[in-house]
């Protein structure tokens, strides 16, 4: 079977609102681009949708073989669902992008030119975040120029998960199997050939954001302990500050009592300050030990990165699924570059 110009990996959750629109504007989308023109495939990831947004998406799939659906037994995050698309896309050339439009299906027009300059990697950088709030806003920013600083890795500013990938870029990351995911940051760390296109950001098409501050709590801690150990670092620092207001202490106290200057209450002070000090930075780092040791126990149990329940309109050798079927984590097929 030959293998489609362009495919579309699209994560769902919750989105029946968004969904009859997204058709729409993929059609039009996928009609009007002269260099794919009949060869492309969308591949849409259910990731356990408790609305009506399951069936929405098999009644898109019924009528366009070449929509394609891979629905999760439950709820496993919007980077496995990422994960699974880019595990079954088929193209030359593959996009991630949202459900809720915020990302513009158009703007993949432009990355297609951008790949003819000879890119692996062509990711979108918002200039504007329409419908957003200034607190987010500000996170968002923060976070990025904080987790660029404390890895080695180039992981682009102001730049979400919607990117257009190589083939060869995709097969490098479906043999990168880490249980906490960052696929932005994961893209970044595989290299080749990387090129930036701008855009504006459009406000949600309807609904409610499915990255409440709970989540962008849990995914920036996911990014930054995948990337960087610095926080583990951070013990030296706390040690040797520790041990600088210790001196300070020593001497400021030994001051006092050779010039008699007294105190309310002797060593008051100074006790609780350092045991104060000393405490929490033991828990602080209690803690951040705890997030390091906590990844390893999940990557040693060797668990599937989510489970697929159903699939539709996978072809012959990959065909729709009875329900509550385990679809292993790794496909047969292609196989990514070994080193």
């Amino acid at each position: 079977m030959r293998r489609p110009k362009l495919s579309l990996v699209i994560p769902v959750y919750n989105e029946e609102e968004t969904i009859p629109e997204l058709d729409r504007r993929l059609g039009e989308f996928l009609r009007g681009v002269p260099t794919v023109g009949d060869d492309w495939e969308v591949v849409f990831i259910d990731d356990g949708s408790k609305d009506r947004s399951r069936a929405l998406l098999g009644a898109m799939c019924e009528r366009e073989r070449r929509y394609k659906l891979i629905s999760f037994s439950r709820n496993f995050g919007h980077q496995a669902a990422i994960t699974a698309g880019l595990d079954r896309a088929e193209g030359d050339w593959v996009v991630v992008l949202d459900a809720d439009l915020q990302d513009p299906p158009e703007v993949v027009a432009e990355m297609l030119q951008k790949a003819g300059e000879g890119y692996d990697v062509i990711y979108g950088v918002r200039r504007k975040r329409q419908g957003e709030t200034l607190f987010k806003r500000a996170t968002a920013a923060a976070f990025y120029r904080l987790i660029r600083s404390m890895t080695g890795v180039a992981i682009p500013v102001d730049a979400g998960d919607f990117r257009m990938m190589s083939r060869a870029v995709v097969l490098t990351l479906r043999a990168l199997r880490e249980q906490h995911r960052f696929v932005r940051g994961m893209v970044a760390w595989v290299g080749f050939r990387q090129a930036a296109v701008y855009y504006d950001r459009e406000a949600r098409f309807a609904g409610e954001t499915k990255y409440p501050f709970s989540k962008m709590l849990r995914f920036a801690i996911d990014g930054i302990t995948s990337f960087s150990i610095v926080p583990l670092r951070i013990a030296t620092w706390l040690g040797l500050l520790a041990g600088g207001v210790a001196v300070i202490t020593g001497v400021a106290m030994f001051v006092i009592k050779v010039f008699d200057l007294g105190v309310v209450v002797p060593g008051w002070t100074t006790i609780m300050v350092a045991v104060a000090f000393g405490f929490s930075a033991q828990l602080l780092m209690t803690g951040i030990l705890g997030e390091y040791v906590g990844r390893i126990y999940e990557e040693i149990k060797r668990r599937p990165l989510y489970v697929s329940a159903q699939e539709l309109n996978f072809g012959e050798p990959r065909g729709a699924l009875p329900e509550r079927t385990v679809v292993p984590e790794q496909h047969s097929g292609d196989a990514a570059p070994r080193s």
